[in-house]
């Protein structure tokens, strides 16, 4: 089960700082003027034996007192809403100030763990001033320097103690688990609806909490597989939250949830920047992908150049991975609805396929031989056996050569292309490893 730790706080404290840092990356623009965060920010942490995203909850332009004060009340609900651990930034030179405390009353009323984490604390002699932020109300603050990395890691030791437990549910693990993922109005509850909608006395649902994934047992058609329920279908109260960081806190959990991931776009949109952060975090997660262009029956021109066109603009945007099935569907009529759960099943096998190690060398090492990796300082590489690692979430391949290290990014993905070529891997991402022989 993924976890998601977010990151709240007024601007110019160092969310994004201590965002580049937990994720060892530098994702997030970091300048001292307020509000330069303007588009959220996920990536993966892996501290202690255990892994989990973290959210950069900031994201906003600061004009005026009122319009500041409610911006920070939507993030700051949501965070509560789907975030497992809250870490509440703060900042050690600069005090208590009424952003906080506003924060901070907010959270309090919260059932979820919050973290105060006193950022600034460059040296030790800044750390007694923390005492202040006991006046917030939740618990202890943590010092901690986001810049030079200071007392970082005794922070994630207490994130780490505070995610839950994972839940042990009485799932089939055998069974393929697929998500539908995108943002608000592409029709994801349309076509979730679509798909269970019919003969509802064979759909099963498993006991989860509003926080998590549900899941749906689907057994139709000879198709049975658990359909991972998130499409964030909201209360009516809850509409005037920021739908697109909203989708993407959702679509965090959806993936991590899932083996298959179907990514619903809007036809009558085309594809839009928010299509492409949630198409990054499948990539990140290693997932399957099927994309569904949705909202087919409003499209007055339904040629084959104009299919076409709506293909190679997709596989364009969403480059260098290309390799994945892309269906033109209609939710509301229901138009190739089935053909989006085989397709997602076929995906599905293509990340459990085993290839033989006599037929992978039989096929890749004439074609290794024909165009060999680049030669270094007038050094020869040459690969001469290739085998596929036992069954896990991603076909992963072992290439075994004499200069592992000198062996690049670009035949890397020509050697990825050619097992394309030759194997059906279609939607599935593929692992590559070069070893010393």
């Amino acid at each position: 089960m993924g976890k998601i730790v977010a990151i709240v706080g007024r601007p110019n404290v160092g969310k994004s700082t201590l965002f580049n840092r937990l994720t060892q990356t530098r994702q997030a623009i970091v300048n001292e003027e307020a509000g330069t965060t303007r588009d959220r920010q996920y990536g993966k942490v892996d501290w202690g034996n255990k892994e989990f995203s973290l959210v950069d909850t900031g994201g906003w332009v600061v004009r005026s007192d009122d319009v500041f004060e409610e911006e920070i009340n939507k993030q700051v609900q949501i965070a509560i809403e789907e975030a497992d651990v809250i870490l509440f930034v703060v900042d050690i030179l600069n005090g208590i100030t009424d952003w906080d405390s506003e924060v901070a009353r907010i959270l309090r009323r919260a059932e979820k763990p919050v973290l105060v984490v006193a950022n600034k604390a460059d040296n030790f002699e800044l750390h007694p001033a923390a005492a202040d932020f006991y006046a917030l109300g939740l618990g202890d603050p943590y010092c901690v320097s986001a810049v030079n990395g200071s007392c970082t890691g005794d922070l994630l030791d207490k994130v780490v103690e505070r995610l839950p437990e994972e839940k042990i549910e009485d799932r089939d693990e055998t069974l393929p688990r697929i998500a539908v993922i995108g943002r608000p109005n592409a029709g994801k509850s349309s076509l979730i609806n679509a798909f269970i909608g019919e003969e509802r006395h064979i759909v099963t649902d498993i006991a989860g909490t509003t926080r998590d994934s549900i899941y749906t047992e689907y057994n139709k058609f000879g198709l049975h597989f658990y359909l991972v329920d998130t499409a964030g279908i909201r209360k009516k109260g809850k509409v005037n939250e920021d739908l697109e960081y909203y989708s993407v806190i959702r679509s965090i959990r959806a993936i991590e949830n899932s083996d298959v991931c179907i990514l619903m776009l809007d036809a009558t949109r085309g594809i839009e920047s928010q299509d492409l952060n949630i198409f990054s975090l499948v990539q990140k997660n290693k997932k399957g992908l099927v994309i569904c262009v949705n909202k087919w029956d409003l499209i007055e021109d339904k040629s084959q150049q104009a299919i076409t066109y709506y293909r190679d603009t997709i596989r364009e945007r969403l480059a260098p991975f290309t390799d994945f099935p892309i269906l033109f569907i209609s939710a509301s009529t229901k138009q190739r609805i089935f053909k989006v759960l085989e397709t997602a099943r076929e995906v599905y096998d293509n990340r459990r396929k085993r290839i033989p190690t006599a037929r992978l060398n039989e096929v890749m090492l004439p074609i290794i031989e024909n165009c060999p990796p680049p030669a270094w300082k007038g050094k020869y590489i040459k690969i001469k056996y290739i085998t596929q690692l036992p069954a896990g979430a991603v076909p992963s391949f072992v290439f075994f050569c004499n200069l592992p290290q000198w062996v690049k990014e670009p035949y890397k993905r020509f050697l990825e292309n050619k097992l394309r070529e030759n194997w059906e891997l279609t939607g599935t991402p593929i692992n590559i490893f070069i070893r010393e022989k």
